[in-house]
């Protein structure tokens, strides 16, 4: 059967960059759809996936002679298997520089990917991150009105196999978890106990959307805190988690200056913590909190996918001045508070009102459930729905 595809919003800028450079790079976490975009945008490369292990031994072995049986334009999956094959497509480069788009590399684990091309392609090579479905892209597939239709969203989480072709979630997180300790953990770092690994990752995901505390993770969890920190640098690398930073830029008052964690995909959280269905989920303690990260990572993508160079942060000071995103654009700032909640009352605005003080005259955006959209006090109050449209703007 033919499997469905789902427009992505990032491959404008993908296309573009393949017109500009020779080199585009899709990075993201493992199962986000990266090759099957890649190879919908550019249906005349050569595919080659280093997830192969003849290939990549083909690869190691002589990557020229892989290189030259190619052809002009190649796909290279999963680079990351083979980072010593980068200086070679280096020189390939360098021998036609004006050829756009010559090279399409994907693969899954950010940063010590980001560090090898850094190192040999620098000038060369537009990186592209993706992350799971937004609720954007799925919009038009989705009945999500109702907080009941949106919890069950959440609940599924935004991978392609859960949120598009239908694969039961229970079914589709059960195998990314074991596929991710199995191949990505113990081929980036080795993790003696995997075990222990799962039930470090399970105690974060039940302090999801808080602020981290590595020390009392690391305790708990009976580890020692230079473990804890290499283990969560990991999870940050493979975009398992996401650490939201403070925001305490010319800010004179006493900071939190811990980061609050998230987890990129709600569906994996869900499975994280065994809820065992969306009704449980919404009736649960950890509801505001995953609708807050589910936002949060709604702007995050669409960062990634638009090319913005906003920054992400969240406020809180030891006066219990709290604001649930910081939005920084340079020259702007939009400041949002996210509540669970159907009805717009008064306390829901204060948080932003009292932002005044601290952040001056910036744009500040109320978000909630409710279906009743109106401007108070300077306060912009929308439906969660069109927080991605009211942030960007056209």
């Amino acid at each position: 059967m033919k499997r469905l595809y789902v427009p992505r919003s990032i491959e404008r800028n993908i296309l573009r960059s393949a017109r500009e450079f020779p080199v585009v790079v899709l990075t993201g976490p493992r199962q986000t759809g990266k090759s099957t975009l890649i190879r919908k945008l550019f249906p005349g490369h050569t595919f080659i996936t280093m997830d192969d292990p003849f290939q990549r031994s083909r690869a190691l072995k002589d990557p020229l002679m892989l290189l030259d049986e190619a052809g002009e334009k190649l796909i290279l999956d999963e680079i990351q298997y083979v980072p010593e094959i980068l200086p070679y497509i280096k020189m390939a480069v360098d021998r036609a520089r004006r050829a756009g788009g010559r090279f399409i590399l994907t693969g899954s684990q950010i940063f010590p990917l980001m560090a090898g091309i850094t190192e040999s392609l620098a000038g060369r090579a537009a990186i592209h991150e993706l992350l799971g479905f937004s609720f954007e892209e799925l919009e038009e597939r989705l009945d999500a009105g109702s907080k009941a239709r949106c919890f069950a969203m959440l609940w599924q989480g935004f991978y392609p196999e859960p949120a598009v072709h239908g694969v039961q979630a229970s079914t589709f997180y059960r195998a990314y978890l074991q596929t991710y300790l199995e191949r990505d953990i113990r081929q980036i770092r080795s993790v003696q106990d995997l075990h222990l690994f799962q039930d470090f990752l399970e105690l974060l995901a039940a302090r999801a959307g808080a602020i981290l505390n590595l020390h009392e993770i690391s305790r708990e969890c009976g580890i020692s805190h230079t473990t804890a920190r290499a283990w969560l640098s990991l999870l940050e690398t493979t975009r398992i988690v996401y650490l939201l930073r403070p925001y305490f830029r010319n800010i004179t008052k006493r900071v939190v200056k811990s980061p609050k964690l998230f987890f990129t995909d709600t569906g994996l959280l869900s499975f994280l913590l065994k809820y065992p269905d969306p009704k449980t989920l919404m009736a649960g303690p950890a509801a505001g909190s995953f609708f807050e990260s589910f936002l949060v990572m709604e702007i995050l993508k669409k960062k990634f996918n638009s090319g913005s160079l906003l920054e992400l942060y969240f406020y809180r000071d030891t006066h219990q001045n709290e604001i649930d995103l910081v939005l920084d654009f340079g020259r702007k700032k939009k400041l949002i508070e996210i509540k669970l909640s159907g009805t717009l009352r008064d306390v829901l605005f204060r948080p932003l009102v009292r932002s005044e003080a601290l952040f001056g005259s910036s744009e500040k955006l109320l978000v909630s459930m409710s279906t009743e959209e109106l401007v108070s006090g300077g306060i912009k109050a929308v439906n969660w729905k069109n927080l991605v449209r009211t942030v960007f703007p056209g």
